[in-house]
């Protein structure tokens, strides 16, 4: 879409800034605004030399630690290097002189994205092998060894689970803004009151991985690269891996979920049969604390939703589907205590 009033910045200067940092780079530059992304304002610059995607921090009043667009580019700068499917970088800024806020510059990517975990428009062969795409995808990321690829110090090793819940907890209840949710305060205590023991496993997690922060080649159900790392670290791999099993959790009418479909005709594995897959790809017999991480990360998706809605309110929220992704906020709550009710633990 055409940029948006509040995330325009000085063109011309970026396109100084590219001349003398993006090797091969030749101007003029074109600037559209994709119409994703909640928390970083995302934009597709498109010259004679090719087109590139810029993400930055949104201008504004922002949360200490919020929108660390350097933390995306280191993570995108390593995995890169070991040729995980990931978009290469060029260049960080972080002089925020050039266009108002810190901001890198990486590939275009072109292929699919698919917005639903039905992966609609596929036959049922190439359905099943884009899952399988995805189970690999994330079991190779969870293999790493983070000091072997230079993200020894992206996080801390240990305690990921419980650090994890303090820090949102706290985040939900710091964002005075967007108000307070009584099935989120309720969530709040009985995540503090059954906390799991820590699992001992670290490795780089993505955060936020789902089949719409993907892109799929054109031609072949196949990962070409994962998006949108702002919320990766060192932690958990079965915290990262339960998040992307929360599609089967999810009706279709809530971030277009798994619940309540028959699966089999579809090509799709069930719920079982994915955590199978991963835990042969990553040499574990079993997912530990699968109903914990699950609430956890239910309540982690909907605190992310309880902070676009303070965006909102502060007038820095840089997608335009904010509005509607955060009314979505209270059954995201309603489904986490439904799951909280019945957990085995």
């Amino acid at each position: 879409m055409p940029v948006s009033d509040r995330a325009r910045f000085d063109e011309a200067a970026l396109e100084r800034w590219m001349e003398q940092h993006v090797a091969g780079f030749t101007g003029p530059i074109r600037v559209s605004q994709f119409k994703g992304g909640q928390s970083n304002p995302t934009y597709r610059i498109d010259s004679p030399s090719g087109s590139y995607v810029l993400r930055r921090k949104p201008p504004g009043k922002l949360l200490p630690g919020a929108h660390a667009v350097d933390r995306e580019y280191r993570v995108l700068a390593a995995l890169g290097a070991k040729d995980f499917p990931v978009a290469r970088v060029f260049a960080l800024c972080e002089d925020e002189g050039i266009i108002g806020t810190a901001f890198y510059l990486m590939d275009m990517v072109e292929g699919r994205i698919f917005w639903e975990a039905q992966l609609s428009g596929l036959g049922r062969d190439e359905r099943a092998a884009a899952f399988d795409s995805m189970n690999s995808t994330i079991a190779r990321l969870h293999a790493f060894d983070p000091q072997a690829i230079g993200l020894g110090d992206y996080g801390r090793p240990g305690g990921f689970v419980e650090r994890q819940v303090a820090r949102w907890s706290k985040q939900y209840a710091g964002d005075v803004e967007a108000g307070r949710i009584e099935t989120m305060d309720r969530l709040v205590d009985w995540l503090g009151k059954h906390l799991p023991p820590d699992s001992g496993r670290s490795s780089v997690v993505h955060g936020d991985f789902r089949c719409d922060n993907m892109i799929f080649d054109a031609e072949k159900p196949a990962v070409r690269a994962v998006l949108d790392w702002e919320l990766s670290t060192l932690g958990d791999p079965a915290a990262d891996f339960t998040y992307h099993l929360l599609m089967y959790r999810m009706p279709s009418n809530l971030f277009a979920g798994l619940a309540g479909i028959d699966l089999e005709p579809l090509g799709i594995p069930s719920e079982e049969e994915y955590v199978a897959a991963y835990c042969r790809r990553t040499g574990r017999n079993h997912l530990p604390n699968r109903d914990y991480l699950v609430v956890f990360n239910l309540f982690r998706l909907a605190a992310i939703l309880h902070g676009i809605r303070g965006r909102i309110a502060r007038g820095t929220a840089s997608s335009a589907h904010a509005v509607e992704t955060a009314s979505k906020l209270e059954p995201l709550a309603d489904l986490a205590w439904a799951e909280a009710q019945r957990a085995r633990l």
